[in-house]
């Protein structure tokens, strides 16, 4: 068998239906778009009428609020950073946030970077971010360390 031999077995591709190419192709004159009518025109989408009736998405109820200027923090957890901190991807005596992404721990750093407790953290970190959870700031000071806020706001 060669290159140019190779072949679809038989009935595997259809060929594209061309509307509107005459009476012989059986879709011509009006396309299989009927006679007249809105539907029939080009540029229509009428997704979502209902003939005049109200529509489903305006007859439910519409709940919650979404802040147009919400912060978006990434958020890391102290057992991913003492896994960098193992592998030598991270010294231990200087974590920023700018080490957090050069180090590939995250990918970019958003509105800031929020520490959470999930994991166990082994030796004394001393740790400078924007956002952590209470539960994290007593972790790591619970293993000799520092876990330092820099805004005041983020904490919480």
């Amino acid at each position: 068998m060669k290159l140019n031999e190779l072949r679809d077995n038989p009935g595997a591709t259809k060929r594209k239906q061309r509307i509107g190419r005459g009476p012989g192709s059986g879709r011509g004159k009006m396309g299989g778009r009927g006679i007249k009518g809105q539907k029939s025109r080009s540029g229509v989408a009428i997704n979502g009428y209902e003939g005049g009736q109200m529509p489903l998405y305006q007859r439910l109820p519409k709940r919650g609020f979404n802040k147009p200027n919400r912060k978006a923090y990434a958020v890391v957890n102290l057992g991913l950073i003492q896994k960098f901190v193992d592998a030598g991807k991270l010294d231990a005596g200087n974590i920023t946030e700018e080490t957090l992404v050069s180090s590939g721990l995250v990918r970019r750093s958003l509105d800031g970077i929020r520490v959470l407790a999930k994991g166990e953290v082994t030796g004394a970190l001393t740790i400078n971010v924007t956002g952590a959870s209470k539960s994290a700031v007593a972790a790591v000071e619970g293993k000799g360390g520092s876990l330092t806020v820099t805004t005041a706001a983020a904490a919480e």
